[in-house]
């Protein structure tokens, strides 16, 4: 393996620890067992405009009681000390992953959020953050806790780097590694180096 010259990072429960109850949002919205965002693409008009409000209250609140996920801030110091950009590619509002940005002081290259368009699974935010980090996608890596991040990594043709977080596989989307947390990731890295 060589290192890769892009690192394409999921926010919630990758770089942070778990932030959304998002089985109170799905109930409170009326989303029902779907995805949240997809479940309001399919609201009426009024629905949805209740449901934004509700996602961006829960977003914002539990953006700003955030904490890292352990070994996150080495991680991205060693990234930016051999010089390979970084992305965050989420789901959650431009709003809420800039909270979380500014709270931790966090250092990122680029910041790819639904309000730029097309969220994951979709390959084009990966995509977006490609272009953006003047990476091709076939140098960086995608990493990220949830099916929808394998899912677009996959998508995108990237290597994808699943977080277990000790946990099984429940979607059929196959990553290209698994790992089990922040410190595995940083010594698959090391390993590049050798």
């Amino acid at each position: 393996m060589i290192l890769p010259r892009g690192v394409l990072l999921d926010m919630d429960d990758t770089l942070t620890e778990p932030m959304l109850d998002y089985a109170a949002i799905r109930a409170e919205v009326g989303a029902g067992s779907e995805p949240i965002l997809e479940a309001m693409a399919k609201m009426d008009p009024i629905r949805q405009a209740r449901a934004w409000e509700i996602l961006h209250r829960h977003e914002l609140l539990a953006a700003e009681g955030s904490t890292l996920r352990h070994g996150c801030r080495d991680l991205l110091d060693w990234l930016r000390h051999r010089g390979i950009p970084t992305a965050l590619v989420t789901r959650n509002s431009r709003s809420s992953a800039q909270t979380v940005i500014d709270r931790h002081n966090l250092r990122l290259d680029v910041l790819i959020t639904r309000d730029d368009g097309p969220h994951k699974p979709d390959p084009r935010s990966i995509f977006l953050a490609c272009e953006r980090l003047n990476v091709d996608p076939a140098d960086v890596w995608m990493v990220g806790d949830g099916r929808h991040d394998v899912e677009a990594g996959v998508a995108a043709g990237v290597r994808t780097v699943w977080l277990s977080l000790g946990r099984e596989r429940h979607f059929a989307a196959k990553p290209w590694r698994v790992v089990e947390d922040l410190l595995e990731l940083r010594e698959m890295l090391r390993a590049c180096e050798a």
